[in-house]
């Protein structure tokens, strides 16, 4: 098991980088055993993410490095897959396949619905408004309004 001490500089700047991208603990972990053959704990990678109580003693220079990778990474959307409209739909797709295989059609229908919604726009924040009647024409004009007065009856008073 290693520990932080132990731990070659790469390998913090690596761990720092990917809690800053908002890894989870657990991805981080694995991401390091793949990437570097070493074994850590998610409690070890908690002490790399200044952001929790665990972090608060991390040194400046890898705190400088989580804050900038993490600044990097919310204003870098191009870099998120399913940020792209076009990869959801392939992705989509790819399940619908895979229900539709395994015979899993309530599935494969919810999946569609999904995919016809993203298609036509319904996951965006854009609003299309009809500015004009049927085939272009002016919209009908607004019925004028009608007030009633109602009058009291006299009662001989007065």
């Amino acid at each position: 098991m290693a520990t932080s001490e132990e731990l070659p500089g790469p390998v913090k700047a690596f761990i720092v980088q990917r809690l800053a991208r908002f890894d989870q603990p657990s991805q981080v972990v694995k991401a390091v055993k793949e990437e570097f053959g070493l074994d850590v704990t998610r409690q070890r990678v908690h002490f790399y993410d200044p952001t929790t109580r665990a972090g608060r003693a991390l040194a400046e220079d890898l705190k400088t490095l989580f804050f900038e990778t993490r600044e990097k990474a919310k204003q870098d959307l191009d870099a998120i897959p399913s940020y792209h409209k076009a990869i959801r739909l392939q992705r989509l797709d790819a399940m619908i396949n895979i229900a539709i295989e395994r015979g899993n059609l309530v599935l494969a229908a919810q999946l569609l619905e999904q995919a016809a919604k993203e298609s036509g726009g319904a996951y965006t924040n854009k609003h299309q408004h009809e500015l004009t009647g049927k085939d272009g024409k002016d919209l009908p004009a607004a019925a004028p309004a009608q007030v009633t007065i109602f009058q009291l009856p006299d009662n001989g008073r007065g």
